[in-house]
């Protein structure tokens, strides 16, 4: 087994840095259904784009490299002690290299163990079974899809759907609600693991597990291969689309399992993926450690489409967005500028920018800013980081998604005179607010697209407050055509707000049952 650490190691830069193919052909099909001419149509170029800069420079998707999962099932009598501190290993190696951000943070005290090990991370699973190999699957999923997962207890009243009952429409109802509420704030299109029954453990389990399925295998249960297609036809008519930016495609797979439950209970738990989903497997020779087979189809044998050939589909006249203005800032800003902007104008910034995230915002309420934010432009980003003997360089820089910061944002703005803050997903009505009063816009960047971005930042000025670790230290970046979507602005007006209105209307025209 001398072999297996560096297998775990090139199984996790694979998970990271490569979509497996049955995902990639996944966004393939929502590419070629999204209009290039909507706000949706360049969010799926865009992460098109990421996805071939992520394989050809060996880098993170996505910047938030999740919670690792490990699925790991070996023959009777294996090491799993020495695995287990091989994966360890493996982990740290990959996390000091950059292929992993540092994502393992000290319940209590916030503090960032900077390897991504401590207690619970990463999550193994040992099963032995009677085969003389070793199958290992991991699975990395962002904590922005992870905080959309979600339990219902049936029966339940559902917004727009009304009652879900202990039945297979019941489940339908539960399914398509779970898409409504995870909006754009997920990194939609995204990708559904629903678990039928068990306890609330298990229920959450069984939902995880389903992602480790092929998209292209067939349910076994025909009610459940029947609703599997149901949903992905269903999900995509409610018109949130990629991003939330409304549009064709919000869905790009759906995966449901069932398990027996307790006559007093009836869960429905899904588990929600964004588009940037990375899971992988390996075949792993019991005697010496050594990689025999890749368990998915791996990423270079399943080319992403160019952006000139690229199909293109139809469109609703609302999503559509040729009218859109391209304004280029020059930061600071000021409120002059941001009170020209409106929702669906493109803004390309130049300067610098300060990156903040939730220890940020919380410090900010009660403190004094570091340095003059007054005209400044925040982008809510935890970067993956490395230094070397000339300094930081950022290997990864998508946004984070915002609206965690929603009781703290509309205060931030006013004190210190921010103009922009940059993230994913959209604000709630306290931001709006204050971005209406202060003079402000919110700028919704593609979520996930961490190479994308980082393309654009060409220096790292300086950082403050390392003592956050480094996703949540405030690091300041001069960027250079750094480019986002006015969906939130000094007047009012709310894209977000908008396409979640549209959303529950169409969601409202499946509340009768279809499953009986």
């Amino acid at each position: 087994m001398h072999q297996f650490e560096e297998s775990v190691y090139v199984l996790i830069v694979e998970a990271s840095t490569r979509l497996p193919g049955d995902v990639r052909r996944a966004v393939n099909r929502g590419r070629a259904l999204e209009n290039r001419a909507t706000r949706a149509g360049l969010a799926m170029s865009t992460i098109a784009q990421n996805i071939r800069m992520a394989e050809e420079q060996v880098s993170p998707i996505c910047q938030d490299t999740g919670m690792l999962t490990f699925v790991v099932h070996t023959p009777v009598g294996a090491n799993q002690i020495e695995m287990k501190k091989a994966i360890y290993a493996a982990v740290q190696r990959t996390t000091k290299e950059g292929k992993l951000r540092s994502n393992s943070v000290d319940s209590l005290t916030g503090e960032n163990s900077g390897d991504n090990l401590g207690p619970g991370t990463p999550v193994i699973h040992f099963e032995q079974w009677e085969k003389d190999t070793i199958d290992i699957r991991l699975i990395l999923k962002g904590g922005g899809c992870e905080n959309k997962n979600i339990q219902y207890s049936l029966p339940t009243e559902l917004e727009g759907l009304g009652r879900a009952g202990r039945d297979l429409d019941g489940i339908r109802k539960c399914i398509l609600h779970a898409v409504y509420q995870a909006q754009g704030q997920g990194c939609s299109a995204g990708f559904l693991g629903v678990g039928i029954g068990g306890d609330r453990t298990t229920g959450y389990e069984l939902a995880k597990q389903q992602l480790f399925r092929s998209l292209d295998d067939v349910n076994p249960n025909p009610d459940l291969d029947r609703l599997e297609q149901y949903i992905m036809d269903t999900a995509n008519q409610l018109g949130i689309g990629t991003m939330g930016f409304g549009g064709e495609v919000t869905l790009l797979g759906c995966k449901i399992g069932a398990i027996n439950r307790l006559p007093a209970s009836f869960f429905v738990s899904i588990a929600y993926n964004c588009w940037a989903f990375r899971r992988q497997g390996v075949d792993i020779d019991p005697a010496t450690g050594a990689i025999r087979e890749w368990l998915y189809e791996r990423g270079s044998e399943v080319p992403v489409g160019d952006l000139e050939t690229a199909e293109t589909g139809t469109a609703s006249e609302e999503t559509l967005a040729p009218a859109s203005r391209e304004i280029v800032l020059q930061t600071p800003v000021t409120e002059e500028q941001i009170r020209s902007l409106r929702v669906g104008d493109v803004v390309v910034i130049n300067g610098e920018m300060h990156t903040g995230r939730d220890a940020l915002h919380k410090h900010l309420v009660d403190h004094d800013a570091p340095l003059d934010l007054n005209g400044a432009v925040i982008y809510h980003c935890g970067p993956v980081m490395l230094k070397d003997d000339e300094g930081w360089h950022v290997k990864a820089a998508g946004p984070t998604t915002s609206i965690r910061e929603e009781p703290y944002q509309g205060d931030i703005v006013k004190k210190f005179g921010i103009r922009a803050v940059i993230g994913k997903g959209g604000m709630g009505p306290k931001t709006l607010a204050a971005l209406k009063e202060h003079g402000g816009v919110y700028l919704n960047a593609i979520g996930g697209a961490a190479q994308y971005y980082a393309e654009c930042i060409k220096k790292v000025n300086g950082v403050d407050f390392m003592e956050f670790g480094v996703p949540e230290a405030m690091w300041h970046l001069e960027v250079e055509g750094f480019a986002a979507i006015v969906t939130m602005d000094s007047h009012g007006d709310s894209l977000h707000e908008g396409v979640e209105k549209d959303s529950l209307m169409k969601l409202a025209a499946f509340k009768d049952p279809v499953f009986k």
